[in-house]
């Protein structure tokens, strides 16, 4: 079923509308299906035709003339020569288009001992049920009809099943109780197709006195009125509900959930053709609620399968900066990622796995330009780089550590996307990780948008990350983390008691990285031979000294330097509890990133503050404490 606007006639004569069924065994179904097509078309009919082996289950509409010439030719056909049809008239065409489908059954059902064409219940007439009624004759009367459409209308002190769809009437029926087996009872339904079926499947559970009436609720408002039934019938076409005179009642269907409306329901505020009505609308709140969970779950489910613990063929793009213009190749690489030890950026390049993705542009000035638009060009490590080109890395059977699934969302709207980042977890593809980071996991929750971190969080820190959903909200808020505009509040447990209640750390720190990664502080550059550093700041707060020779640490970096908490709380002789890169007496450890189930670096970053980019109003996200850290709460950080 679907909602949809009816089509005008074109011209004043009322529409003639048909149903019709009958069971009886056809073959040649799709030679059958291609002529009733054929010959409806060239009618002007619209509406379905059912077609199966055990017969024809069709709704038409059209001109009267029209439709009655094709019962006509029909029933030339012996398999259809005492087809009977139901009428009703319209001023509109109900139907959008004509289709001629082949069906297993005509009346979905799904069990094969139940053979109306061998044999049905006996047939009760409309007139003789309207009889019984007004005698007041003892009888049990079984809608089976599907339950909304029973809530649109139903025989007087009728009994029906509370089924959604035709295949769950066999096990209601085990419902009825007892007695109902020994009593007259009979079933009906739209226009009497369903029953042919429901009845033998009565008898079979036992059933003594099954009845059904004989063309269905539309044959009884033919010939008896809407005498003992209260409201409408429920019909398959854009008209919805007749009333008992055979006129469409002016309901409609909701697009949405197939509930049925009523004029009032129509008119209600609740009802936005095609979106909602009365009966599905959701308020916007409870709506966005059910997105956030729904995005969650998703979000836990994609990071729980671990996808880049799965091997998989890798290609990772490496873009030369301007400040690597003219390096060689194996120079540039080592520097850029100075956590993999030269002599194996030299086996990749020996052995093909690092690539040259050259552009038509950048082939203006070479022998190349006669080839396509986009050419792998095999590489050396003397080779010269230029700004802006981009190098391919293929890593195959690439297998990705694995990380900690437990992503949560911590709020978003339109613009902003704000989550609790879990360890170890790298925000963005880098290094060892690419389909096991932030980004790659939350990215398909937000379907046909393209989430921007707006800033980042080491693989082994914990607390709020900030995400884009749009372009211009990214062009907002990235240049308030660069600018250093941004509140930040971190938590961290230190090895020692700190001397000092508070203390500032103004060390520059080194823009390059060493060892794994490491950076440490130094002096800002002020010539060529001077190491590579920028300013940073950081402001202390102790906030508990703890038993056991560790500290509580409130850090407020006014900078955003590369592990700049990490570096400095190092060089204060005050390192994080569980850092696997900074370890004490100002060693390095042999390791960046953490593996699942390690002991916990205890750095989170706990609070956010900054401008929203649609209200343009400051906006605090906080990230609740990890256990270790919850004693730092009632401190007040």
């Amino acid at each position: 079923m679907c909602s949809v606007i009816p089509c005008e006639s074109t011209d004043s004569t009322p529409i003639l509308n048909i149903a019709a069924y009958k069971f009886v065994h056809l073959d040649r179904l799709p030679e059958r299906r291609q002529q009733l097509k054929k010959f409806c078309d060239s009618l002007g009919l619209k509406g379905t035709i059912l077609l199966s082996p055990e017969g024809i289950n069709m709704f038409l509409a059209g001109a009267k003339g029209d439709l009655r010439a094709f019962l006509e030719q029909l029933r030339f056909d012996p398999a259809f020569g005492d087809l009977e049809a139901k009428e009703s008239l319209s001023a509109k065409q109900p139907f959008r288009r004509m289709l001629v489908r082949l069906k297993k059954e005509i009346i979905s059902f799904g069990i094969e001992s139940v053979r109306p064409i061998e044999r049905t219940s006996p047939k009760l007439p409309a007139t003789e049920l309207k009889r019984w009624l007004d005698e007041g004759r003892p009888v049990r009367l079984l809608d089976t009809r599907n339950e909304y459409e029973v809530d649109l209308g139903t025989f007087a002190g009728a009994e029906h099943l509370s089924i959604g769809h035709f295949r769950q009437f066999p096990a209601a029926i085990a419902k009825l109780p007892p007695e109902a087996k020994q009593q007259p009872l009979v079933m009906f339904c739209t226009g009497g197709i369903r029953c042919e079926k429901a009845g033998p499947l009565m008898e079979q559970a036992g059933f003594e006195q099954v009845y059904q009436l004989e063309g269905g609720i539309l044959k009884y408002f033919e010939e008896c009125g809407g005498a003992h039934y209260d409201g409408a019938c429920f019909v398959f076409d854009d008209r919805v509900a007749l009333d008992s005179a055979l006129e469409p009642t002016g309901n409609l269907l909701c697009y949405a959930c197939q509930a049925v409306l009523t004029p009032e329901e129509i008119t209600s505020e609740r009802f936005l053709f095609g979106q909602h009505c009365p009966h599905c609308f959701v308020p916007p709140v409870a709506q966005q609620q059910r997105k956030f969970a729904e995005r969650q779950a998703l979000i836990r489910q994609l990071a729980a399968a671990q996808p880049g613990c799965i091997p998989y063929d890798n290609i990772r793009h490496i873009h030369v900066a301007g400040r690597f213009a003219g390096w060689p190749l194996l120079d540039f690489l080592a520097a850029y990622q100075p956590a993999i030890d030269r002599t194996q950026w030299h086996t990749w390049i020996d052995a093909g796995h690092i690539t040259c993705q050259q552009t038509a542009a950048m082939r203006s000035h070479s022998n190349l330009n006669r080839m396509s638009d986009s050419v792998q060009r095999v590489v050396h490590e003397a080779l010269v780089v230029r700004e802006g080109e981009c190098f391919e890395q293929h890593m195959p059977g690439t297998i990705e550590p694995a990380i900690n699934p437990d992503i949560e969302l911590l709020y978003e709207d339109a613009s902003l996307v704000v989550v609790n980042k879990p360890a170890p977890l790298p925000t963005h593809p880098s290094g060892r990780f690419n389909r096991n980071t932030l980004l790659q996991l939350i990215n398909p929750a937000y379907p046909n948008e393209k989430l921007r971190v707006a800033h980042r969080l080491d693989a082994n820190t914990t607390g709020v990350v900030v995400l884009c959903r749009k372009h211009q909200s990214a062009r907002y808020v990235q240049p308030q983390f660069s600018q250093q505009q941004v509140g930040k509040v971190y938590i961290a447990q230190v090895v020692g008691h700190p001397e000092w209640d508070a203390t500032t750390c103004q060390e520059p720190i080194t823009r390059d990285a060493a060892q794994h990664g490491s950076r440490s502080v130094g002096a800002v550059a002020t010539s060529d031979s001077s190491p590579a550093s920028d300013a940073a700041e950081t402001r202390f707060r102790v906030l508990e000294r703890l038993s056991g020779g560790t500290s509580l640490i409130e850090a407020r970096p006014l900078s955003g330097r590369t592990n700049q908490i990490r570096v400095h709380l190092w060089h204060l002789g005050h390192g994080v509890v569980g850092d696997p890169l900074y370890l004490p007496n100002h060693q390095i450890g042999s390791i960046a990133t953490l593996e699942v189930g390690s002991a916990a670096m205890c750095l989170h970053a706990y609070q956010l503050t900054l401008l929203h980019p649609e209200s343009r109003q400051p906006v605090t996200y906080r990230a609740p404490l990890p256990d270790w850290g919850k004693r730092a709460a009632n401190a007040g950080p």
